[in-house]
């Protein structure tokens, strides 16, 4: 290891099933209920979605790693110790005697509405200031699947830059997985939706929340209206709440016998209209027709651009299948989120 926590260059990391790379930040939660003004005390935890990937992923038995950059403070000790306590290497966490390891404040949220406090003290973190000069970029990519968020995005512009160049098409790139996270309060300029599009444009599995991609690019229309934006990535998984969660998943357009598409493909059907499946929690029944829906802009939103044309010859269908919710009491939903991305890596 250098000096700054990076691993030495003779010293190859090894491959691990899963990659997850981004922020993580000590998180300090009232010891009762109240506003951020009154509480009198905190008790210390965790936080960071692809850090809770990673250690929902290591508890599942799985190999991963997890890639960030942490002050060279007592914080920063207490992230990398709980999370490789986790069972998650943590080897390639490096280190900045310059910059402090990002804090945050937050209230208990609301069962009903999730309604609470949040301050960050995150700005100038070590981790903002993560580049391709100050990452173990050997180690970022030395996994089967490299986990990324949208979050990472908006914290600097050279972290913006180091996804970019992540989920750039280059040789023996690990499988790109990218939780779209919008978080409207982290981006300083109006630009984050479009950003956030770019990115999960340029991966090969997304998450997205269908109020997310509301709220971040204005499509109303269900989750086909989400897979008519994003038909780059080879899967794309629409969350719904307590309704369910729909999955699309490419598959290479059927072809004629003169080696062209297939009549349905020919007419330009749009991908939801391959084939949906309506799966149970435990197992699946047959085919059902779908619902296809155009896009719509909602009043206030940002407007998303359209998706760009590939080139292809032969547009590919998708095989989509809905998963309706568990039904479950609900104690708080804060990483939730991380949780369902985890399982769907895991069992994918």
């Amino acid at each position: 290891m250098t000096s700054d926590g990076l691993r030495s260059p003779d010293a190859a990391p090894g491959i691990v099933d899963v990659v997850a790379f981004g922020e993580s930040m000590v998180t300090f939660l009232p010891t009762r209920p109240g506003r951020l003004a009154d509480v009198p005390s905190f008790d210390r935890a965790v936080g960071g979605a692809e850090s809770n990937v990673a250690c929902a992923l290591a508890a599942a038995g799985h190999t991963v790693r997890w890639v960030s950059r942490v002050g060279a403070d007592g914080f920063g000790d207490h992230l990398v110790e709980t999370i490789g306590g986790h069972g998650v290497d943590v080897t390639s966490v490096g280190r900045d005697p310059a910059r402090p390891t990002g804090v945050y404040f937050r209230t208990a949220g609301d069962r009903a509405t999730d309604a609470h406090e949040v301050a960050y003290y995150r700005a100038g973190s070590a981790a903002s200031a993560m580049s391709a000069q100050t990452v173990d970029l050997a180690a970022v990519r030395a996994g089967r699947v490299l986990h990324l968020s949208g979050i990472t995005a908006a914290l600097s512009d050279a972290c913006l830059n180091l996804l970019r160049g992540l989920t750039a098409p280059r040789p023996n790139r690990p499988l790109i997985s990218f939780d779209v996270n919008h978080r409207p309060g982290l981006w300083p300029a109006a630009d984050g939706p479009h950003v956030l599009l770019e990115l999960a444009r340029a991966a090969d599995l997304v998450f997205v929340g269908e109020d997310e991609a509301e709220a971040a690019w204005g499509v109303e229309g269900g989750p086909e209206a989400v897979r008519a934006l994003l038909p780059e990535p080879e899967t794309l998984v629409v969350k719904q709440g307590a309704h369910g969660a729909t999955l699309f998943e490419r598959r290479p357009a059927p072809m004629d016998q003169s080696g062209g598409a297939a009549v349905g493909c020919a007419e330009g059907r749009p991908p939801a209209a391959a084939g949906v499946h309506h799966r149970a929690a435990r197992d699946a029944t047959a085919p059902v027709g779908p619902t296809t829906r155009t896009p719509r802009r909602v009043p206030g939103s940002t407007p998303a651009p359209a998706a760009p044309t590939t080139g292809r010859t032969r547009p590919p269908t998708d095989t989509t299948t809905f998963v309706p919710a568990l039904q479950v009491h609900v104690v708080a939903p804060v990483g939730a989120g991380d949780a369902f991305a985890a399982g769907f890596l895991s069992a994918t």
